[in-house]
């Protein structure tokens, strides 16, 4: 986590003399970024033909700035919609794109699928909560697609710091009956009456709000950090 901290005052230092981001306007930019805009663009960036937002490959932006106003302003006549973001959130978003463009080019590097996938299963033992391609349990996000989701950099950050961003999908939710049972589990539905959710046991389960003596979804994630379980390779 320090080492890609490090990267984004590094890469973030440089995106203007007039601008002064700190991490956390990174990773605000990073989660602009995700729900505004990858659903175009892509995780990587590139799913628009002509265009590498990690890779400095604009069509018609010269200068950071530049991208800013296109963020907040779109292009008239082309798919690129206005969006109603400050000055600068719509930095914030740049910003993000320079330091994860850094972070995944040192992640990535020496990487070993085949290795990756030993780890998966055998030490890391991430298939007692995740699942991929249908194989694995339901604790945890599926994987399957995570790679076309989420940056490397991203990535390494959620296994070695799994508190530094929970997306609001992914938060456990934690009951208390009012005869003192305590439930804790995945939510996949709710209304004002009534919960349903994925317990820590896969099973699913149907609480009444009126039978609750306290409920609240918990910030922190589940997952345990694997900081000083894995090597950075």
């Amino acid at each position: 986590m320090k080492r890609l901290l490090w990267l984004q005052w590094i890469v973030v230092s440089g995106l203007s003399a007039q601008h002064s981001f700190t991490p956390i306007d990174v990773q605000d930019g990073g989660r602009l970024f995700r729900a505004n805009c990858t659903i175009c663009h892509g995780a990587q960036g590139d799913g628009v033909p002509g265009i590498d937002l990690l890779h400095g490959k604009f069509r018609r932006a010269k200068s950071d700035d530049d991208i800013g106003a296109i963020i907040r302003t779109g292009i008239p006549g082309t798919a690129m919609p206005p969006n109603n973001f400050t000055d600068f959130a719509a930095l914030t978003i740049v910003a993000y794109l320079r330091s994860a463009a850094a972070a995944t080019a040192t992640t990535t590097s020496g990487g070993d699928p085949v290795r990756g996938k030993a780890i998966y299963e055998g030490k890391g033992n991430c298939a007692s909560c995740h699942r991929i391609r249908g194989v694995g349990a339901r604790l945890g996000p599926d994987l399957s697609d995570i790679g076309n989701l989420r940056l490397a950099g991203e990535l390494e950050r959620s296994v070695v710091d799994p508190d530094a961003e929970v997306l609001a999908q992914n938060r456990h939710f934690h009951a208390v009956t009012k005869d003192g049972a305590t439930i804790d589990g995945i939510i996949l539905n709710e209304d004002k009456y009534s919960v349903q959710l994925l317990d820590s046991n896969s099973r699913l389960i149907s609480l009444k709000r009126a039978n609750l003596r306290e409920s609240a979804f918990v910030e922190k994630s589940p997952m345990p950090s694997y900081r000083d379980k894995l090597t950075h390779q």
